[in-house]
């Protein structure tokens, strides 16, 4: 039985209702025109929702809007601008089926026909209201004897049509549902991508926020091959709200925790969800993994990683991005302030002064300019202080165990005492490897000038607290800030560390990156990374995947195969392709010790025996399909 689509038009074929655009345009002049604009807009919903006829809703728009001729081609050149963004994506559809497309609407014919007509449908299958005008070209009303223009007119529309098949509508509102409700459409699809009413979506077969979707269900061609607003996407302990936004935005399905998940809640949660947000707190275990029957991606808002099974997330196909540079200069702006602020002596100046007591003194306090800074890890934050420090006096020296080119007149140092023997401040801006716990203990401590100081902002098992505490405590070191701990809480509220209390110490919360500017770049960043490996299949700056940067699609099809790195496997992905006789127009490939990631585009429909093929080759983690 062939289907039969009746699409409407306002909100639904365009993001907007266009009387109310029209409004817009008639009335910019008018001083009073923001409230009469509302007063439309308000009108225009009692309609859509069925608390009014339509004719009155028409006849009270019609009054207010003021318009002419003349201002037609303007609105329709609006309208061309504000076509729903799915519908937009999904041009072939309505190329393909036009003959079985209508288009029923209580808008006007004037503005809609020309839209559509783009689109392959033509007049004869748009079904609308028409304007009247004066002898002057003002628009004064409506053809009243066009049943369009009557409440549930849609009704008597489509039943005098007299359509064969099966009938489906597609809108947003109060009229559109009444099709359905009165047994001449099969279906109502609430469409809800502009905007969403309660009444249409309750009364709906199906809710479909996007055009993607509605093709979906009904398997038709589709610019997509799996819709948006099916992936489900679990963002975790209050990850800024920018990264909510670039993400539903985007069209998917957006869940946001404000704080972190114990492994067994997250294991009861994970079910289910394509793509999960943490931040440091969140530990993203074997189990957890195991767990995920449907994860494709994890983005870690930060700059560590350890809190991942990268190694397991690699072999289940689970792509990992982080944020590497993102916060990378709030924290240097912290370890520039804390710097000044130890060898200025300004927390205990500052506690006397909030206890009563004035001690304005010069003992103890100190310019930066001329001291030396030793800064341990010299990737990009410690690069970056390394430029800072340099600019404002200091002289810098670094060590890292890999070979860094020096910037400015920063000097190498050959190993880790090297640097502690010079320095008067030492920061330490290491990663999360393992090999670096208590890479600062009692030994490197004697290691440091009487009277240094350290910074720690990197991880918190860096340092030996005990050790850290008995050098602050004799005056060996004469200050040191602490950022990161060893243990740290889930979530704010308490916290104990043997550091507290000493006023020769400056104590943080693991702030060094959370900044309001480095917390929305972050939530630009993995956002967009997450969204260029779902939606084209891009695994650039992926920390545990091989890295393959690609071209935008082309009219093509693109298969990703991940798979165990043994060989054959490319061999035996082409040989089927060959075998249901597919034209590939281009192949990426890019493997690690243990994984392959191959990426090819075809030029052609396929099979969809094709696909399973390529999922039944031995050793294949994930396979996925983007049209």
């Amino acid at each position: 039985m062939e289907r039969k689509y009746i699409f409407d038009f306002d909100s639904t074929l365009t993001r907007v209702e266009a009387l109310d655009v029209l409004a817009e345009i008639t009335l910019k002049d008018r001083p009073d025109r923001p409230e009469i604009i509302r007063e439309i807009q308000h009108i225009t919903n009692l309609g859509i929702d069925g608390d009014i006829s339509f004719t009155e809703s028409l006849e009270r728009r019609i009054r207010l809007l003021k318009a002419h001729r003349d201002h037609l081609p303007l609105l329709i050149a609006e309208l061309r601008k504000k076509i729903s963004r799915s519908i937009a994506d999904n041009r072939e559809f309505f190329e393909r089926f036009a003959p079985q497309i209508y288009v029923i609407s209580a808008g006007f014919r004037e503005f809609i026909v020309p839209i559509v007509e783009e689109y392959n449908v033509p007049g004869e299958r748009v079904f609308a209201n028409t304007f009247e005008y004066d002898a002057q070209g003002n628009i004064v009303g409506f053809d009243r004897e066009n049943v369009l223009a009557r409440h549930n007119g849609k009704i008597e529309c489509l039943k005098s049509l007299g359509l064969e098949g099966e009938l489906q509508v597609i809108g947003d509102g109060y009229s559109d549902y009444v099709m359905r409700e009165a047994g001449i459409a099969h279906k109502f699809f609430a469409y809800t991508e502009n905007v969403h009413r309660e009444k249409a979506a309750r009364h709906a077969d199906h809710i479909t926020p996007n055009l993607d979707e509605f093709l979906f269900v009904n398997d038709l061609p589709r610019n997509l091959s799996y819709p948006k607003n099916r992936i489900k996407i679990l963002l975790l302990e209050n990850i800024h709200p920018a990264a909510f936004e670039n993400l539903s935005e985007d069209g998917f399905s957006v869940e946001l925790v404000a704080h972190s998940l114990t492994e067994e809640e997250l294991i009861e949660k994970i079910r289910g969800v394509h793509v999960l947000g943490i931040r440091s707190k969140t530990q993203v275990t074997r189990g957890v993994l195991e767990a995920a029957n449907k994860l494709m991606v994890i983005g870690a808002f930060c700059i560590g990683t350890t809190q991942i099974d990268l190694n397991h997330a690699r072999k289940k196909g689970v792509v990992v991005f982080n944020a590497p540079y993102s916060n990378t200069r709030s924290v240097v702006e912290l370890a520039v302030g804390e710097i000044i602020m130890l060898m200025r002596s300004i927390f205990p100046r500052s506690t006397e002064l909030h206890t009563g007591f004035w001690n304005k003194t010069a003992a103890n306090a100190r310019e930066i300019r001329g001291k030396n800074l030793g800064i341990v890890g010299y990737g990009n934050i410690g690069k970056q202080l390394s430029v800072l420090s340099e600019a404002m006096g200091m002289r810098v020296y670094y060590y890292d165990v890999e070979d860094k080119l020096a910037l400015g007149n920063a000097v190498r140092c050959n190993t880790l005492e090297d640097l502690l023997n010079v320095a008067d401040v030492v920061s330490l801006h290491v990663d999360d490897n393992p090999h670096n716990r208590n890479l600062i203990g009692a030994r490197e401590l004697r290691q440091m000038r009487q009277g240094s100081y350290l910074i720690n902002l990197s991880r918190g098992f860096v340092v030996d607290i005990p050790a850290l505490k008995e050098a602050l405590e004799t005056g060996w070191l004469a200050g040191a800030a602490v950022d990161v701990y060893p243990e740290e809480p889930v979530s704010n509220g308490p916290f104990h560390t043997p550091l507290q209390g000493l006023d020769n110490l400056i104590l943080t919360p693991h702030i060094g990156g959370s900044t309001e500017e480095a917390q929305r770049d972050i939530a630009d960043f993995v956002p967009n990374k997450i969204m260029e490996y779902i939606n084209s299949g891009s695994t650039v700056d992926a920390v545990n995947f091989p890295n393959i940067r690609l071209p935008k699609q082309q009219n093509a099809h693109r298969f990703l195969h991940i798979h165990d790195n043994v060989p054959g496997i490319m061999a035996h992905i082409n040989k089927i392709l060959a075998s249901y006789d597919m034209n590939i127009t281009g192949q990426y490939l890019s493997t690690d010790n243990e994984v392959g990631y191959v990426i090819t585009d075809l030029d052609r429909d396929y099979n969809k025996e094709v696909t399973r093929a390529l999922k039944d080759i031995e050793h294949t983690i994930k396979f996925r399909v983007l049209y």
